[in-house]
């Protein structure tokens, strides 16, 4: 799967570099199809039975599922982007948010940087808990935990984490929130999409009439971050993550070790 990982981690990295005010998710999308269809893989999300995008992009009160559109990026926007590919017969799947810079509304940027911070950083402590995890839920209870110390976030209980492998969502469920069971146990060859979803208010949501974009009740601001991981006989790696994690996984006195 290492290969499905890097073909997404680039895909990604080369719609972060374009993500600015002014350009809009079809040419993010655009870019990142180019992307994988250059290494070799092909989109996974364009499998998906009546979707035809590389990404979903969502934008300030939509969490996740947001169709790509040429409604331009305006400046202190908060944009999740995900993505995957495939490639021969294997997946890759992350997100990430981006603040977009507004000089105007700088109380606005430092509230929504703030709720990607702490969406980014739990999904890291989730990772950093299955290196050490006997069961999977124990990732969830550790996400939680870490959410709930940072102030008063919402954690969407509809839409969580998944294994990947052959297919892009596949068992078992990875939980953002403590569960009464303890899961399946954590061994070598488990791989999973682990992504919190987190809210800047009340976690109800709605579906827009496009039946895909998932949309917060109450307006509040979102943001999503996952990377896809894998277990290992010698510890964890990050497929998704350019490094393979090291430097996400630092602040948690883990140390991911290459796949051998």
């Amino acid at each position: 799967m290492s290969a499905a990982g890097f073909a997404t981690a680039a895909a990604l990295a080369e719609t972060r570099r374009l993500l600015v005010p002014g350009a809009t998710p079809l040419e993010l999308d655009a870019a990142a199809e180019r992307v994988i269809r250059g290494l070799g893989g092909r989109p996974n999300f364009q499998l998906v039975p009546g979707y035809r995008h590389t990404l979903c992009v969502s934008v300030d009160d939509d969490v996740v599922h947001g169709i790509p559109s040429e409604r331009a990026f305006r400046p202190g926007d908060i944009v999740s982007v995900d993505g995957g590919a495939e490639v021969d017969g294997w997946n890759g799947d992350a997100a990430f948010t981006v603040v977009l810079p507004d000089p105007a509304r700088p109380e606005v940027v430092a509230a929504r940087e703030t709720l990607s911070a702490v969406t980014e950083s739990a999904l890291w402590r989730g990772i950093a808990a299955l290196a050490g995890a006997r069961h999977l839920n124990e990732v969830g209870a550790a996400i939680e935990d870490h959410i709930r110390s940072a102030g008063d976030y919402g954690i969407l209980t509809e839409y969580v984490g998944h294994g990947i492998g052959r297919t892009m969502h596949e068992e078992p469920p990875v939980f953002n929130y403590r569960v009464d069971r303890r899961g399946p146990a954590v061994k070598p060859g488990l791989v999973v999409a682990i992504e919190p979803m987190i809210v800047a208010g009340a976690v109800e949501t709605f579906l827009r009439d496009d039946e895909w974009t998932v949309t917060t009740a109450d307006g509040a601001d979102s943001a999503h971050w996952e990377h896809s991981v894998a277990v290992h006989a010698e510890g964890i790696w990050v497929l998704t993550a350019e490094d393979g994690g090291v430097a996400g996984l630092a602040p948690f006195g883990v140390v991911p070790v290459p796949i051998p």
